[in-house]
This record gives C-alpha cells, structure tokens and sequence, in this order.
C-alpha cells in the first residue's frame, strides 16, 4: 500500500459511518455515548501510556456522562491490545491508546491480523514526550562517549531493554548501536515496568525509554540518565546533554501517544471524542502535570493525526530494514 492509498483509507475510515438502520448521523452521534467507555492501553499498568491515559479518563468520563474504564492488553510490542481496539464495535465506546509502537509495527512485523495504521480511525494525538537514554547505576558509566568506549571494549556484551520487540525502545537501541558502531545485545519484555526492574538491579543495561514513566526513577537516583533523545534539551532536566551535544547529530526519537477509534467508526462520533480529549488536555491541572512529567501537550485533527501516523511509518521504514529487524 503506498502513501496516498493509505491517506485515503485513514480518511474514509474517519469519516464511514455504522450506525443502526434507521438512525440518521446526527441522532447518532446525539445517542453518544449510551454506555461506558472502554480505554484500551496496549502497554503494562506503571508505563508513559497507562499513566496518561488513567490521567484523561477520570476527566472523559465527567464530559461524557459515562464511566471510563482503562483495560491493559499488553503483549507483542502492543500489538495484542492493539488488534483487540481495531476489532471493537466502531461506535466509539472502545478506544485504543497509540504509541510510536503501532506504526513501527506496519514495517516490523511480516504477519499481522490487523493493519496497524489503515484499520482505526484517528481521533487525536495526545502528547509528545522525548526518551532518555538511561543506565543502571551498577554499569559505572557516566556519559555517552563512556557507554560507547564500554560498549567497543565488550562487543555484545552491552544489553538495552525494550517494552516489546519493534518498538520505539528497541529502535533507538538499534538506531544507536548503528550510530555509534557498537554491537548491543536487545532484550525486550512485556512494557517498560518490568525492564525498569530489570535495569534497576543490573541485570539489563541500558534502555531508551520515555520521560514519562522513566523520569521518577531518574531523580530518585534509581537509573542514570545519560542523555534526552530530542535536537534541545528537555525543560525539567536542563543539565541533561541531548545526544546530539554528546556527539549523535543524527539521532532524534521522540515517544507520542494518541487516541484512536475503530475503523467506520461514524465521523460525528470521531469529533465529539476529539473535542473532549482536547478539551481534557487544556484542563490546567492535567496540562501542568503533564508539562512537570516531561510531556509536551500536542494535540490536533483527526487529519491531523491521520497524516502523522503515515508520516511514522515513512520514518521508521528505512531504519528498520538497515537494521534488517523482520518478525513473523
């Protein structure tokens, strides 16, 4: 499938309408919603995605008049919990949280059952958040340039720890051995939480993971940052280098999360979540707690988020097949 075609699919998607014989679009979208909402997080509790999610559902569920209920499905680099949300009825009341994992997924992954990209319909980005490159502390490593003379001095014997094979965790890791010309050896689990358990106790020993949910055990001195995976450097960790200052010009990964429907999910549906999950996002309390965690608020249209997600899949291809990363 090439660029415009998958364009068109996510437009139509956005934009198809399933409602029950008889019912006209606007008294659907009037009827919704007519029961809870369910949140489908593709990643273990603990992690970047559960924690936004829980954040936004508390203030969904008041805008919506509905409780909403946040079920986690990890497994697969989040492509259990993801197949599950593009399978869901399409009438808005399952939602699916998207990470960088989904579109990466697309070029990874030689067998799915779903089309990571083709078969939801957008409803908005969320947020944008930068990844730190962090260490145990029981590596003894103080710096990039440290980690890479480590790393050359002990070939393969350097582990990084990812939520899940082909996810963005797991192509930094590849992204930077390349980089950096050192052979790292990939470990991934099941979500962030139990690799931070892993790093933490020296077991795994590196991870590029999001600020979000990393960021607490940096400044309690669990793990050590060694570097922010953005061009500047993130506002609450201003004397942590980028990996471009630490001698990476062309390395850039930034983590993100968005909401999505499933595919003919009916449009005035797809706008009215929109408009609620923006209008959550410039609640005070949940934008400033989100802006302390290390989250830039970023959200936009369902085209808008629509032409992103393709935009992904273009960036990650070519870095996935000169890595030669293919899954069945």
């Amino acid at each position: 499938m090439n660029r415009r075609q998958l364009l068109w699919g996510i437009a139509t998607s956005s934009m198809a309408v399933s409602a029950p014989v008889g019912f006209s679009r606007p008294a659907f979208a009037q009827g919704f919603p007519s029961q809870f909402i369910r949140i489908i997080v593709p990643f273990p509790a603990g992690q970047a995605s559960d924690v936004i999610a829980r954040m936004l559902a508390d203030r969904i569920a008041q805008s919506l008049g509905q409780p909403a209920i946040v079920e986690n499905r990890p497994g697969a680099g989040g492509n259990i919990g993801s197949e599950a949300g593009s399978r869901a009825a399409n009438d808005g009341h399952t939602l699916t949280i998207a990470t960088a994992a989904l579109p990466i997924s697309k070029v990874i992954y030689r067998k799915l059952a779903f089309d990571p990209v083709a078969d939801f319909a957008p409803v908005t980005r969320l947020t944008i958040t930068p990844l730190l490159l962090v260490t145990s502390q029981k590596l003894g490593v103080n710096s990039v340039a440290e980690l890479v003379d480590y790393a050359k001095k002990n070939p393969g014997k350097v582990s990084f720890a990812s939520s899940g094979p082909g996810t963005s965790h797991h192509l930094s890791g590849e992204l930077f051995a390349a980089l950096a010309d050192v052979k790292l050896l990939h470990i991934p689990y099941k979500g962030s939480s139990p690799a931070h358990i892993d790093l933490m106790s020296g077991q795994v020993d590196i991870m590029f993971d999001n600020i979000v949910a990393v960021g607490p055990q940096v400044r309690q001195g669990n793990l050590k940052a060694l570097a922010a995976t953005t061009k500047t450097r993130v506002a609450t960790l201003p004397n942590l280098p980028t990996m471009a200052e630490s001698g990476y010009p062309a390395f850039e990964a930034v983590a993100w999360f968005g909401v999505l429907a499933p595919k003919g999910t009916p449009r005035p549906v797809v706008e009215r979540l929109n408009a609620e999950f923006r209008r959550a996002l410039a609640v005070p309390e949940i934008s400033q707690k989100l802006e302390q965690m290390g989250a830039q608020v970023s959200p936009g249209t369902p085209e808008e988020f629509g032409e992103f997600l393709v935009s992904e899949v273009a960036k990650w291809e070519p870095i996935v097949q000169r890595a030669g990363i293919a899954i069945d």
